[in-house]
């Protein structure tokens, strides 16, 4: 699960992790063992708009043309009825036809696609935990995205982080300006069978280059010691 504020660059991580799953490429610290297919769903942005995101991303990380290939978005203003509900066995079925052959699925985001029960309530959180785990036993991986709270914590029941292998929080730095656009710490909050220097936070910035979009990554001390200076 991948959770932040509003605002801060869910969307475009999530993408980026998107693309290097389905060209078998790097981000960030992590990499991509194979290209793998990828079903990207996400509940509120048109399609013109991820397809703009997209093109920037896949140019900044020259990613190569099976990347593409190997992605796929469903997107709400293409499809001829609302987003199914996910958070219902009716809204899952719907989604099986789509999932065929498809190694990695990204759910953007859970307060869009699970609009039943209560998010306060670890109860309403179970149909869709148990659906995860039966995609987890077909061997499929599943990135969530997700809102964090007022307390810069995930928002809603805490149940959401049992059975996730790995939970990432992204923060604004101390010292931000709006006009730095999308620039955060990157925050491992849960990581199962991951240690070591894998396990350091670390911050990035999206910076726009022409017609691409390039991370730019530092550790997180050597930041810190900048602003020490």
């Amino acid at each position: 699960i991948l959770f932040a504020p509003r605002g801060v660059g869910k969307t475009f991580v999530a993408l980026t992790i998107s693309i290097a799953v389905a060209g078998g490429l790097s981000v960030f610290s992590w990499r991509a063992a194979k290209a793998n297919r990828v079903l990207y769903v996400d509940g509120e942005m048109p399609a013109l708009a991820m397809q703009e995101r997209l093109s920037a991303l896949a140019i900044g990380m020259a990613a190569p043309a099976h990347a593409m290939k190997n992605l796929s978005i469903l997107t709400p203003d293409m499809q001829p009825r609302p987003m199914p509900d996910l958070a219902t066995t009716a809204g899952q079925l719907a989604l099986e036809p789509f999932l065929d052959g498809v190694n990695m699925l990204v759910l953007d985001n859970l307060s869009t696609l699970c609009r039943t029960g209560k998010e306060n309530e670890s109860q309403s959180w179970q149909p869709m935990q148990s659906w995860l785990l039966d995609l987890r036993r077909r061997g499929l991986s599943v990135l969530l995205v997700h809102h964090a709270g007022k307390s810069g914590d995930q928002r809603g029941t805490s149940a959401r982080e049992d059975i996730m292998d790995t939970v990432i929080s992204l923060r604004r730095p101390r010292q931000y300006s709006m006009a730095e656009g999308a620039r955060f710490q990157v925050h491992l909050t849960k990581a199962r069978g991951i240690v070591g220097d894998d396990a350091k936070p670390f911050e990035v910035h999206l910076k726009t280059e022409e017609n691409s979009l390039q991370w730019d990554v530092q550790e997180l001390e050597d930041v810190e010691l900048e602003q020490l200076k």
